[in-house]
């Protein structure tokens, strides 16, 4: 629609329950206000979009359980949040895609070339070409476009901002051109190819999954081409637990290494048995073979393979947990539900610590005067105990290695939290997220 029709829209009073829903009741009107920016900002970098203009959102994502094991075909409990990227968009009548984003250079692409190009590789032009290649592909005639879009999720938190952005570039390409009938998995899968080809960063699906599909989602990788994908009900502050997540400030950069070593290893583990993937051998076989393992992948090889045959089995008893607190809350039992969350909470303690023991992701051995993510756990840690009365949990958060740690801390403390972790990691380090319902989508204001 034209852009003053659009802007009418966002500010009247219609809008509300859309933007409740999205960013939550009290960050509405803040919301209202960033989108009416980024329209008016859109018609003054290009004044051919005020005739035309259509909106899109994609959400980051924050991993509730699974830590490392979708890319071994393994199961994930993840969920989309209220941090989201969001552009203003116009179709264009030729191949190019004009892509700007707050912060950032503009992107450039041709679509008529949508072969991998090796100087593209980590760039966001790899993105948008691999993207329209595997949307071509699976044959939508994609076209150019012109967006400006301003992403809320925080750059290298560990809260997938780069999965945000390639599903929104999916869910636009799809939406301008596909009438928006492409499912969340496939939007997801659509973008980790775009990552692993033509970016050349190796990744699992669980990422893009959880920024498709909105909610809570339990996500079984067993058949890598149709991951089961459940929803699942997440209220924990009915309990009087937020979920925050706090920025070490630590940089992702120059971790592609690490972050590698980790499906290489379980993969090389894997193959010391003869299979691909550890989700092909059970847990049984494994433990009778380990000195097998052991002589041919290494040690650290094993201690991660434990870490994700334990892990699984915590994807489903988190999830499980969840449902029962979903279910006693419906019923109207207070008691029941505040224990099925504390067995939620207690099972994600242990994926924590499984990650730090076995998985080993929360530092680099590269640069061991660095440990950003290990330091954050400690004074959780510290808080919890003397603050909190032991109340609450702490683990690492998403890829690890730098960027975020996640903690369920009592409501009612989340200010003291935030004021004890502040001096060490800086303002505004730790934010409460809220689970966003909905995956990445067009706005229709």
């Amino acid at each position: 629609m034209k852009a003053d029709i659009l802007l009418e829209k966002i500010a009247a009073p219609g809008s509300d329950e859309l933007l409740s829903m999205l960013y939550g009741p009290e960050s509405r009107e803040r919301s209202r206000a960033r989108i009416a920016h980024l329209v008016r900002a859109t018609v003054a970098a290009f004044p051919e979009t005020a005739s035309y203009l259509r909106i899109f959102s994609a959400p980051g994502r924050t991993e509730l359980g699974g830590n490392h094991t979708d890319h071994n075909r393994g199961k994930v409990l993840a969920a989309s949040i209220h941090l989201d990227a969001v552009a203003c968009v116009c179709p264009r009548n030729d191949l190019t895609v004009r892509f700007r984003s707050t912060g950032y250079e503009d992107v450039v692409v041709d679509l008529s070339d949508l072969g991998v190009r090796e100087d593209e590789k980590g760039k966001t032009e790899a993105l948008v070409r691999g993207i329209a290649a595997e949307l071509s592909a699976r044959g939508t005639k994609v076209r150019g476009f012109t967006a400006n879009a301003a992403s809320t999720v925080l750059s290298g938190s560990g809260l997938s901002s780069s999965a945000s952005i390639e599903v929104l570039l999916g869910a636009i390409f799809d939406g301008l051109y596909g009438a928006g009938k492409r499912s969340a998995v496939e939007l997801a899968q659509i973008g980790q190819k775009a990552e692993n080809v033509y970016f050349g960063k190796p990744c699992g699906l669980m990422d893009q999954v959880a920024c498709a599909s909105g909610g809570a989602v339990a996500i079984d990788f067993a058949d890598a081409a149709r991951p089961e994908v459940r929803r699942v009900g997440f209220d924990l502050a009915a309990a009087g637990f937020a979920l925050c997540v706090v920025d070490t400030g630590g940089s992702h950069e120059d971790l592609t290494s690490d972050y590698a070593a980790i499906p290489a290893e379980m993969k090389s583990a894997a193959e010391a048995l003869g299979k691909g993937f550890l989700r092909e051998i059970d847990r049984k076989t494994f433990l009778a073979k380990i000195a097998d393992v052991r002589a041919a992948a290494g040690d650290r090889a094993v201690l991660r393979a434990l870490h994700f045959y334990d892990e699984n089995e915590r994807v489903d008893a988190m999830a499980a947990s969840l449902e029962r607190a979903d279910a006693a809350k419906a019923a109207g039992n207070d008691e029941a539900r505040n224990e099925a969350v504390r067995c939620f909470l207690r099972t994600a303690a242990e994926s924590g610590s499984s990650s730090w023991r076995l998985l080993q992701n929360v530092f680099t051995t590269e640069h061991p005067a660095e440990q950003g993510v290990s330091l954050a756990l400690a004074m959780t840690d510290l808080f919890l105990k003397n603050e909190c009365g032991g109340a609450g949990i702490c683990r690492v958060h998403g890829g690890g290695f730098a960027g975020t740690i996640q903690a369920y801390v009592p409501i009612g403390r989340v200010e003291g939290y935030a004021a004890w972790m502040e001096p060490v990691f800086g303002k505004n380090a730790v934010t409460p997220l809220m689970i966003r319902p909905v995956g990445a989508t067009e706005l229709l204001f």
